[in-house]
């Protein structure tokens, strides 16, 4: 019984890190971004629309600077970034923060965070699945990418989709297989709640009434109608 507790408080207790550090950390991250920039640059933007004419009064600010300067920074480090000296200079900049012990871990976490969050196009995929993989008797959770074409289906005896299994905890990397359709076991689950379930390892379950529907061996079916 106490078992239980405690691992019932360490699971809710997980579940709440998972939802408020993400929020924690995006607001402190937009809140520093808005803030430097806007104390750096609109002394200097206001100071430069006096000198051109523009009737603004010593020391005024002007509202919104901050959030049109981050875009336009953003823009302008991408834009530099994009050709082949500004990509050589980044990955020499990297090489020089791998080499700073606290510093690698801080910015090699926060990249790889970045990353998945970006790469993570939960447009691509239909729905969520079960499928038994690796072998027989084990299930994992598939996002369904479409119906197989071309020569996959035309040397398959079954009609295919096609599923992807992501791994643990980074859900932009895993596994492309060929499962048939009468195989897969539809999922209610919404695709950002699928994803969610992944990121987290399970930790975080999505919620689930089971008195509206059940589906056994991806055939859908009414609770109240089994016998």
């Amino acid at each position: 019984m106490i078992t239980s507790v405690k691992h019932r408080i360490r699971t809710i207790f997980v579940t709440g890190l998972l939802i408020t550090l993400p929020i924690a950390f995006t607001f402190f991250i937009l809140n520093f971004l808005f803030k430097s920039l806007d104390n750096s640059l609109s002394p200097t933007f206001t100071q430069l629309l006096i000198l051109m004419g523009v009737p603004i009064p010593e020391g005024f600010r002007l509202p919104g600077l901050g959030v049109i300067m981050t875009v336009l920074v953003i823009f302008l480090v991408g834009l530099f970034t994009t050709n082949i000296f500004g990509e050589k200079l980044v990955h020499l900049g990297e090489a020089v923060v791998a080499k700073i012990p606290i510093v690698r871990s801080i910015y090699t976490g926060a990249k790889q965070v970045v990353t998945t969050v970006i790469q993570t196009d939960t447009g691509s995929f239909s729905r969520c699945v079960l499928v038994q993989f690796p072998r027989k008797g084990v299930y994992a959770l598939g996002f369904v990418t479409s119906e197989a074409k071309g020569e996959i289906q035309d040397k398959t005896a079954e009609q295919v989709i096609n599923v992807f299994v992501a791994t643990t905890p980074n859900p932009t990397s895993g596994f492309l297989i060929f499962v048939p359709k009468e195989d897969l076991i539809e999922l209610d689950m919404p695709i950002e709640d699928g994803i969610k379930l992944i990121i987290s390892g399970g930790i975080v379950t999505p919620k689930y009434d089971p008195n509206k529907k059940v589906r056994i061996n991806g055939i859908q079916e009414r609770k109240d109608a089994r016998v």
